[in-house]
């Protein structure tokens, strides 16, 4: 599958000499004096690109602070004039959308609760319709479904946006993390395998939840090759009025950056690339075997869910299962490999080896 989207570069990348995209800001515009105080130290970093900040907040709960509104945007419109840096903000209906373009702002970007509702996408793209020199950049969905993600691009393309990107900020859980929203790199890369030509931002204070987790998560990032990064940004984060923990001080932003490893592409050097060629084919010729002796493997269960139907025994065995998990966790552990990787490896096989047997058993079924 690869999804065809024609995307420009967003705006701001055009004019910075600098990768990856940075953007940052606080969480929230609280009050002109805060906003002004964080975007003269940003700039004075000489690395970031947008000034971001909420002006509505989709709070949970009514009482928690749901941001500054209209009068906010007047703020980061005398931020922009004062300083001639780039201004976003989160918008999350057509209203947002007709108010920020009022007041200048360059990047809008969909947070990942309106991401998740394709109507509430379609009236906003169409409130874009015609607009050509914003970007937009859409969060992923709160859970890991990629077709909604991708659904949201396409809706605003068709509208007529070419300045578009990614925003990973993670995927909500009930199971116990580290993460406030546990990354699953897993959907990114596959956005990025299928639509490469969509840039992706990490999101690590909403990824993290805490300060002390932006930088591991960005580091991991650009590891990726992701092409920007979105951090949240406060003059005193711990006074601030929404999300304190995740927020860091321009301070510790600029430390952050100076400290990332940024990796290229692709490299120039002919031994790593012959050297790297060589290792590749190994791969190939390996997963090739892999494929051969899953197919063999296959043919075997099949024999078996044949087997089961005609002694009328059942295609799930439990003991056996158990049996096989366990086994394979242990030759995992000793020949050095992660024990939770051989795990997911085998229920997915086991999956598969389910579905093919009670497909035989259908058959006779039918037959009947």
């Amino acid at each position: 599958m690869k999804v065809e989207l024609n995307v420009n570069p967003i705006e701001s990348w055009a004019k910075t000499n600098h990768k990856p995209l940075i953007i940052a800001g606080p969480c929230s515009a609280e009050t002109p004096e805060q906003l002004m105080s964080t975007a003269k130290l940003l700039k004075d970093l000489g690395k970031v690109d947008v000034l971001r900040a909420g002006i509505w907040k989709p709070r949970t709960r009514p009482n928690a602070f749901e941001g500054s509104g209209e009068e906010g945007l007047k703020w980061l419109a005398e931020v922009k004039k004062e300083l001639g840096i780039q201004i976003g903000t989160e918008v999350a209906n057509p209203e947002h959308i007709e108010l920020a373009l009022k007041y200048g702002v360059d990047v809008l970007w969909v947070g990942a609760r309106t991401t998740v509702s394709p109507f509430a996408i379609q009236e906003m793209a169409d409130a874009m319709q015609g607009v050509k020199d914003k970007a937009v950049l859409i969060k992923n969905p709160t859970h890991p479904e990629l077709g909604l993600w991708i659904g949201a691009f396409e809706r605003f393309y068709r509208a007529g946006v070419r300045d578009l990107a990614a925003i990973h900020r993670g995927f909500s859980t009930i199971d116990k993390s580290k993460f406030r929203n546990v990354p699953t790199w897993s959907i990114p890369i596959e956005l990025k395998r299928i639509a490469p030509q969509i840039p992706i931002i990490c999101d690590p204070s909403h990824i993290g939840g805490k300060r002390d987790l932006i930088f591991e998560i960005s580091q991991k990032a650009m590891d990726l090759g992701f092409d920007g990064l979105m951090i949240e940004t406060h003059i005193d984060p711990d006074k601030a009025w929404s999300d304190a923990d995740q927020q860091v001080t321009p301070e510790r932003l600029g430390e952050i950056l100076n400290d990332l490893k940024i990796r290229t592409q692709s490299t120039t050097n002919v031994d790593f690339n012959d050297h790297l060629e060589e290792l590749r084919e190994k791969i190939d010729n390996i997963d090739r075997e892999l494929v051969e002796t899953l197919a063999t493997r296959m043919a075997v269960v099949e024999k078996i869910g044949e087997y089961k139907r005609d002694n009328n025994v059942t295609t799930l065995q439990v003991k056996r299962w158990d049996d096989i998990m366990k086994n394979r966790s242990e030759l995992a552990k000793k020949l050095g490999i992660n024990e939770e990787f051989v795990v997911d490896v085998f229920k997915l096989v086991h999956e598969e080896s389910i579905r093919r047997q009670t497909e035989i058993m259908k058959a006779v079924e039918s037959k009947a």
